[in-house]
């Protein structure tokens, strides 16, 4: 039986990785897919636990040997997905999350048409400034750089299935645990978990 493969997509500072942080710590059945960047670690950030950090020299040879689903350039730093791991984790049946921007998302969904789609928007664009200058990790110059690209990112919500306003935080965890569930009751996972239940239902 497969697992349902989650999509998370954010504009930097919407308070993506916070939400999925608390879904994991409240969902262990679902697993977070561990991204390639050659961006710097952030202050905690470890190795292989919020992404496997290489230099661009290794991210092109591992590109070019086909090793990724996905692959894009976000300000100017490169960000991709692991093909084979991906699918051995679907196929095993584990219900597997993906942070990736929406250009990734495009392309993982060629592969994955059932995965569920989710948005999350910060509750202004003011507050969006506010937030990634509260964090103290990036220059003025890079702050300026995300909020030029968030509007565009954010006018592809309407390709996601749910959309989150992450206005508090606590409510906005609510829905996105919500969010999970009922992706896992979707008319054709329960008819993958329960094939006997269904047949018998569909019988003359």
């Amino acid at each position: 039986m497969a697992g349902t493969l989650f999509i998370v997509t954010a504009p930097s500072g919407a308070g993506k990785t916070t939400l999925v942080r608390g879904l994991l710590a409240r969902d262990p059945r679902v697993q977070l897919s561990i991204s390639y960047t050659t961006r710097d670690p952030r202050p905690g950030e470890q190795n292989g636990r919020e992404y496997n950090f290489v230099d661009v020299a290794t991210f092109r040879d591992l590109r070019d040997r086909g090793e990724f689903l996905e692959w894009a350039e976000v300000h100017g730093n490169y960000y991709a997905t692991s093909r084979v791991w991906l699918k051995q984790q679907v196929d095993a049946g584990r219900d597997t999350l993906l942070e990736i921007d929406w250009q990734g998302a495009q392309q993982v969904r060629k592969h994955f048409p059932d995965a569920v789609g989710v948005f999350i928007l910060p509750p202004s664009m003011d507050e969006l400034a506010a937030r990634l200058v509260g964090r103290g990790t990036d220059s003025p110059e890079v702050i300026s750089r995300r909020l030029l690209g968030a509007r565009g990112e954010m006018r592809h919500v309407a390709e996601f299935d749910y959309v989150i306003i992450n206005d508090e935080i606590d409510v906005a965890l609510d829905d996105l645990v919500a969010v999970v569930q009922a992706g896992r009751l979707r008319y054709a996972k329960q008819h993958q978990r329960h094939p006997e239940y269904f047949d018998f239902l569909e019988q003359d």
